[in-house]
Order: C-alpha cells, then structure tokens, then sequence
C-alpha cells in the first residue's frame, strides 16, 4: 500500500458490527437538482425560526440516531451525497460527480474542489476514510447499512476508492450515510458540537435552543441565505404549539392531530405528508409462549387498527398492508394482512395452546404512543384469553432496563420508529430491525432462527440484483416478516408540519421526522 493510503478493512468492519449496538431512530425537504438563487418571495438576510420537539446530548454523527441531532446535522455535515427526502433521490454533495464504476466492486468518488469545513480546514479524501473508520470504531448504528463496503481507500488527496464485498445495487445512496468530519475532530468534539463543510455551522448548543450561522467556507450549492436560524426544543406539544400560534416561531414539527384545525384558524399551514413512521409490537421470541408466530399474529388480528386511526391520530395514519406503507415505491402487499378479527386472534391463541395469559405491554412514553394504550389493552383483553398490564417509561430506560440487558424478561413492547431518516430503499429499512444487531441479538432475539436466516439470504439476493428480479425477492421478504412478526407495524404515520408559509419561502415538509430548511429562506414578514 502506497504510504498515503489509508485503507479500512471489511474484516474490522463486520467485527464491529457483531457487537454493534443499535438505538431507536428517528426530513429533508426538495433539494435535488438545484442553484444558490432564491426563489421569487425569498429575501434572505432574517432569522429562520423552529421548535422542536426531541431532544439529545449526542450530535455526533457517526453515532447519533436522535431526531433531533438528525435533523441539525443535515444542515452542518455533508456525505457524499445526501438524500432529498421528499423524493428520496440521492444527490451530490461533496462528491463532484457520480460513483465512477470502476468493475461491479469497485468505485471511485471525486471530492468537489476547493470543499472546506467551516473551520477554514480543506476537506480530503483522508477525512472521508477516517470518517468511515469512526463508524467502526463507534460501533455506530450505521454499520449494517454499509457491509457492502469491503474497503475505503485515500488514493490522493481529492479521490476516494471503495472496494465492494460483492456487487451491490445502491452504492449512490448508502454513502450518504458516511458524514464526514475533520480526521482531527475528537469524539467528544463531535457529540458535543460538529463541526462540517454544509452550509450552515452550529454556533451554540443547549438543552433548550441550537442556533447556527451560514458557513462562510461553504462552496456547494445550497448556500445559507440567512443570517442566522434558531430552532427551540420544546418537547411539550401545547407548549410547541403556542410558540407557533404566538409567532415567536415560524415552522414547528410534530402537529399534534387534534391540534391541526387550532393553528389553521391562527393562518398556519399545516401539511400531512404519509410517510414511514409507525408504532410497532415487538415481542421476546425466546420466551413462551410468544416463541410461536401464531401467538404473535394474535396480537395483530386483536387489535382494531381503524378504530386506532379514527380515535387516537384523527385518521391520519394507514393501516399496515405491509412492512412498507402503501405509498412506497417498493410496496407490495403482504401474504398476510391483520384486519381486525377477534374470533381469528382467538383460534390462533386455541391453536398454539394459550388458554390463559397475563402479560406486561411495555410502552414509551411518547405522548401519541401512551394514547394508543388503553385500546390496545382493552382489543387484546377482549379476546377472554390475554390479561393485560401497561407499563409506560421513557424510551431510554426502556431499552437500557427492559430489553438490553442479559437475558430479557419483557414480553411485549409497543414503541415508535422511523429508520427513513437515514434512508428509504427496503434492503435499509429492513435491516434497521431484522438485521444483524441489537434489535435481532437483544431486543426480539429472533437472530438465528430459521426465518431469520431465510430472510438474510432473500435480502442478500435482492440487493445483489436489480429490476424485476430485485422486487420479486423483496416481496417474499415481506411476504415473511408478516408472517412472522417478531416485530411489526400497527400503521404508518402521516407527519404533520405546521408553518407560516408568508414568512418562509422554498420551504417543503417531509414525511419522516426532522425539520430541513435547505434551500429555504426567509420573505422578510
């Protein structure tokens, strides 16, 4: 190897990733194809203002997978190429062009020229190798995502060579998942406060506001603007919501359904975008008697997910067809469809010999998740068979107390996720929960069985194909999830954005969670 090369080996790579530990995950609005100029109403020169609903004490970004770290780092931290997660079309960022396909395993990247970070520093091809290795070194989140990825290789300061494990059909998108930061950035630096070569800079972090800066070093294209932008962290939803309604704020995410026709009145625009977000049942398949699927589709066909819908999200949400909603590129609707059906969910109980079961349903806290609770309780107890007690506690211990641990003794979880904030293809989507993590290894334990091992092969073969071919494998994965279901979708989601669309222009909601004002500017009212 050349002395100036830096390389990362698949073999560190996979070793990293058999003790990974994966967190819960939590858009990006238009900005595929586009220039520095404003649209006609933009001026520039304001304040962009938001509230925010999540919080975090972890920005970094080879580890984070808070919605709100997300979500401001998409404006600081550039990949490659990055997502427009309205469409979910990859574009470039640092690259300066395409992946040039060198054979079905190689690929070579140029960076753009003259790209900085906002310190002044030059971004290399050395710090996109060394942010990959943060990865690995991290026991990031992301790894699953990027096993195709055999080796990243510095061949001279602008070009980055990647050697594949085998040929892989979405290279373009997966590496907008590598973010790349300064080789000297420490980790701690990192998760307190990136820094990057986007278009904006943090220039302050707390618990309560983050307020950025343009990047006078940015030379891509999708210049800040602004003079400055602002985003609260309001986790409470009144409290968000009169932020908005008062005008203190201009865009604010997570509308509270029934908080919809409130902001309309106040001349807010509130925009419903379906997107993958969802409530899902989790089950411990090691413990009996929820070792058996058929146990585990009785959970599904006892709840009445339309009611759900209508009661508790105001008919914003779609009933679950399959892993993907129907609005997906890559649906296709599933051998087995849970429609409502007490008589069914009680067969199956009768069939696997469940005659009488007392269970804890461990919930988050989230409040849109809390307000599930009571129906779903009271549609699996309407079966005579399952008695049902609901504990509800932040996520963080949830996982840290109840499901990571050695040896877990949960029975059932209900809580939220939307892994389409780091993308959108299925091969992703689906490897966030049945990959080979803490999810399959902790949390369900459904790693290593037969159906585990069956759905790895499918899911291999898709992504090594294309076409047809590739959808076809990709149906018979979710024709085997739901049968299956170690852990499932209720519904997904529509994202409800409320914003004052005279005082930003260019500005689109997205249907995962997180605020981009990307291309945005303010109007000057």
């Amino acid at each position: 190897m050349r002395k100036n090369q830096l390389t990362v080996s698949r073999r560190s790579f996979v070793a990293a990733g058999a003790t990974m530990a994966a967190a819960m995950g939590l858009g990006l609005s238009g900005c595929g194809s586009s220039s520095n100029s404003m649209s006609q109403g933009a001026q520039g020169g304001g304040e962009l203002t938001a509230a925010v609903a999540y919080e975090t004490k972890n920005y970094h970004p080879s580890t984070t997978s808070s919605a709100l770290a997300m979500g401001s780092n998409w404006h600081v931290v550039e990949g490659l190429y990055e997502l427009n997660l309205s469409t979910y079309t990859p574009y470039q960022a640092l690259a300066a062009g395409d992946p040039v396909k060198v054979s079905d395993t190689e690929y070579t990247v140029k960076l753009r020229d003259d790209a900085k970070f906002s310190d002044g520093t030059a971004v290399t091809a050395a710090d996109v190798v060394s942010s990959y290795e943060r990865i690995i070194a991290q026991k990031s989140l992301y790894i699953p995502f990027l096993t195709f990825i055999e080796s990243v290789t510095a061949s001279d300061d602008s070009t980055v060579d990647f050697k594949l494990a085998y040929p892989f059909s979405l290279v373009k998108q997966r590496l907008s998942l590598i973010k790349v930061v300064p080789s000297s950035a420490t980790d701690e630096e990192l998760t307190a406060m990136p820094v990057g070569s986007g278009p904006w800079k943090y220039d302050s972090i707390d618990e309560k506001t983050i307020t950025f800066s343009p990047n006078e070093n940015y030379n891509g294209e999708f210049s800040a603007f602004d003079k400055s932008m602002k985003w609260d962290i309001i986790k409470d939803d009144t409290a968000r919501t009169t932020a908005l309604q008062e005008g203190s704020v201009m865009v604010m995410e997570s509308v509270p359904a029934d908080m919809q026709a409130q902001l309309q009145s106040a001349g807010v625009t509130v925009d419903s975008v379906q997107g993958f977000n969802l409530p899902f049942l989790m089950f411990n398949t090691k413990k009996a008697p929820f070792d058996d699927n058929r146990v585990r589709q009785a959970f599904f066909y006892a709840i009445d997910v339309d009611k759900l819908i209508a009661n508790a999200m105001s008919g914003l949400a779609a009933k679950a067809t399959s892993f993907l909603p129907e609005n997906h590129a890559n649906y296709h609707r599933a051998s087995t469809v849970f429609d409502h059906d007490t008589d069914k969910a009680k067969s199956l109980l009768a069939e696997a010999g469940v005659t009488n079961l007392s269970l804890t349903l461990d919930t988050t806290d989230h409040p849109w998740i809390t307000a599930l609770s009571a129906q779903v309780k009271n549609d699996l107890e309407a079966t005579g068979v399952l008695k049902v007690d609901i504990q509800s506690q932040a996520s963080s211990s949830l996982y840290a107390n109840r499901t990571d641990t050695d040896n877990p003794e949960f029975d059932v979880v209900m809580a939220p996720g939307d892994p389409s904030v780091f993308g959108n293809d299925p091969d992703l989507l689906m490897n966030w929960w049945y990959g080979d993590n803490t999810w399959t290894k902790k949390r369900t334990q459904w790693g290593g069985s037969e159906s585990y091992e069956k759905l790895h092969s499918l899911m291999q073969q898709a992504v090594e194909s294309d076409g047809s071919t590739q959808q076809t494998l990709w149906n018979q994965c979710y024709d085997l999830i739901a049968e299956q279901v170690p852990l499932y979708p209720l519904f997904h989601r529509q994202m409800l954005t409320g914003y004052y669309a005279d005082r930003i222009a260019d500005y689109k909601p997205i249907g995962t969670t997180g605020l981009n004002f990307i291309g945005a500017a303010t109007t000057g009212k």
